[in-house]
């Protein structure tokens, strides 16, 4: 039988409070925290927070956030959806996940993707021309940090590494790492390619239409000869205390 594993997935939308006032991007935050500490006390497998760098989402540093999470829950693993990768320094993000990796016990995973919006690229100077050799290179550069060994690796969009040793190493020797995929073929081979487990954002539409991306993984896997990889979905949704409330 397939293992099922089941979480959450937040982005820290700006939103409302109960008498409809606009909240602050602190308090919305603290919610993300508090949700978070909710989720691990109900026993979910999985709490993940999202990356942007806009007016309508509070949460630009998610890491931030789940370092809180990691001394204040016990059991739930916790993640990025995603952490915008082709705009973060791979080093920096090794760095900080391997802090949180120690703080949690092991409970952290990294879910690397290119973002559903572009303006982290003109924040941090990145140039949209580069939009698919940042993502390409650092994407390398990440798995090749996450075996804890001497790194060495050269490229066109940051310093290259000689031999390097990257601090702090984790007591489990690695951290999990999925690829964020919306929609690109060339993304699902990619993934397969670098035998990374595979996250599907379903922004919005049918989940359905994504089925096509998990069935050309699973045969790129296979054509490449590597062992099955789980693949986990992020579709948006609504809970309430029945099926029908949550419908309507």
């Amino acid at each position: 039988m397939t293992d099922f594993y089941f979480g959450l997935d937040t982005f820290g939308n700006m939103s409302l409070d109960d008498s409809g006032k606009p909240q602050s991007a602190a308090q919305v935050i603290r919610d993300v925290l508090a949700q978070g500490q909710l989720a691990d006390r109900l026993g979910l497998n999985n709490f993940n927070i999202g990356e942007h760098h806009r007016d309508d989402f509070a949460v630009t540093a998610p890491d931030t956030i789940l370092a809180g999470l990691a001394t204040t829950t016990s059991n739930i693993t916790l993640g990025t959806g995603v952490t915008v990768l082709s705009s973060e320094d791979p080093v920096r993000v090794y760095q900080r996940f391997a802090t949180i990796d120690a703080l949690s016990n092991g409970r952290v995973q990294i879910t690397a993707g290119r973002g559903s919006f572009i303006e982290s690229f003109p924040l941090f100077g990145y140039e949209l021309s580069d939009y698919n050799e940042l993502f390409e290179q650092k994407l390398e550069l990440l798995v090749e940090l996450l075996k804890e060994g001497p790194v060495t690796w050269s490229g066109t969009m940051r310093a290259g590494l000689i031999n390097q040793q990257v601090y702090p190493k984790t007591e489990g020797g690695k951290i999990p790492l999925r690829v964020g995929v919306g929609g690109s073929p060339e993304s699902v081979i990619r993934a397969a390619r670098l035998e990374i487990p595979m996250a599907l954002a379903i922004i919005g539409g049918d989940p359905a239409r994504f089925e096509p991306f998990a069935r050309l993984y699973r045969e790129s896997l296979a054509k490449l000869a590597v062992d099955q990889l789980p693949v986990s979905i992020h579709s948006p949704g609504h809970i309430a205390e029945t099926d029908e409330q949550a419908i309507d």
